[in-house]
C-alpha cells in the first residue's frame, strides 16, 4: 500500500472501546462523500460509536502540541470503499467527532473539513477502574452521554472475515468538502487485539450532535461491541479526489 502525503500527526490511540450498530443503508447515504460507496459486512451497514485516548499527540510527527497532548475522543463513523486502480481502499467517514478542546476542533475542521464539537468530557480508563470498565462520557445539551463496557477476556487479534477485523482494518480517511468534493487521507497502524464487550451499554441523549434518527438508533442494543487495545498511529496529509476518480470511484 503505497503512502498518500506527507505525515500530518502522529499519536496513540488507546483503550478504544467500540459499539457497532447495524443501520439501514439509506439512513447514511446522505453522508457518503462522493467517489465512494458504502461498505458492508455480511450484507450488513454498520455505524460505530468509538471513545478512546488520544494520547504523545504531535503534529507533522515531530512537534508537540501544549496542552492538547491528551485528550479524549468519541465519534460516530461508518464505513466506505473506493476504488484507485488496481487497488480497493476501504475507509471510515465520520458522522461527528467530539472532543474536549477548543483548539483541536478548529484545526479538524480548517485541514479536513470534519465535523468536529467541542465538549465537556470525562473518562475512565483500564488502570483507573481496576476492573477492566472503560466508559467515556460527554456533555450534551440535555444530558451526560456515556458509552461503557467491561472487558470480557484477555485480548486476542481478531480472527480473519471477523466483524472484530472488519471494523478495525480500515485504513483509509474520507471527508466530503463544502463545495461537493472529498478529501482522502491516509491512516496507518498494526493489527490491534481485541476483546469483547461485557455490560455494554449507552445512556444519553445525542441528537444535538446526531440528530433524531441516529440518536433512535444508539438508544438500542449494539449489534457487537468490543475493546481494542490501540497503538501507536500516524496520519498523513489529505488529497482531493479528483472528478474522474469520484465518477469512478462511486460505483458499487
Amino acid at each position: 500500500m503505497a503512502k498518500l502525503g506527507k505525515v500530518f500527526l502522529t499519536a496513540e490511540w488507546m483503550d478504544l472501546l467500540m459499539l457497532n450498530y447495524e443501520v439501514a443503508p439509506k439512513i447514511l447515504a446522505a453522508y457518503v462523500p462522493r467517489g465512494t460507496c458504502l461498505d458492508s459486512f455480511e450484507g450488513k451497514t454498520y455505524v460505530t460509536l468509538v471513545g478512546f485516548w488520544f494520547r504523545k499527540t504531535k503534529l507533522f510527527g515531530s512537534l508537540p502540541m501544549p496542552f492538547h497532548r491528551d485528550f479524549v475522543e468519541i465519534n460516530l463513523r461508518f464505513y466506505v470503499r473506493r476504488s484507485s486502480n488496481s487497488e480497493e481502499r476501504r475507509g471510515v467517514v465520520f458522522i461527528a467527532e467530539i472532543v474536549p478542546k477548543r483548539m483541536i476542533a478548529l484545526v479538524a475542521r480548517v485541514i479536513y473539513g470534519e465535523n468536529y464539537f467541542r465538549r465537556p468530557m470525562r473518562s475512565v480508563g483500564r488502570s483507573e477502574s481496576g476492573n477492566g470498565t472503560v466508559e467515556y462520557e460527554w456533555r450534551s445539551k440535555n444530558s451526560w452521554c456515556s458509552l461503557t463496557a467491561k472487558r470480557s477476556d484477555s485480548p486476542a487479534y481478531p480472527s480473519s472475515g471477523s466483524l472484530e477485523q472488519f471494523i478495525t482494518e480500515h485504513y483509509w480517511g474520507y471527508s466530503a468538502q463544502r463545495n461537493g468534493g472529498c478529501l482522502e487521507y491516509q491512516v496507518m497502524h498494526p493489527v490491534w487485539r481485541v476483546c469483547p464487550g461485557t455490560e455494554t451499554g449507552f445512556e444519553g441523549d445525542p441528537s444535538p450532535e446526531y440528530g433524531p434518527e441516529i440518536a433512535n438508533i444508539l438508544s438500542g442494543k449494539p449489534s457487537s461491541s468490543f475493546i481494542a487495545d490501540g497503538s501507536a498511529v500516524t496520519v498523513y496529509k489529505g488529497a482531493k479526489i479528483t472528478s474522474r476518480e469520484q465518477q469512478n470511484g462511486s460505483r458499487p
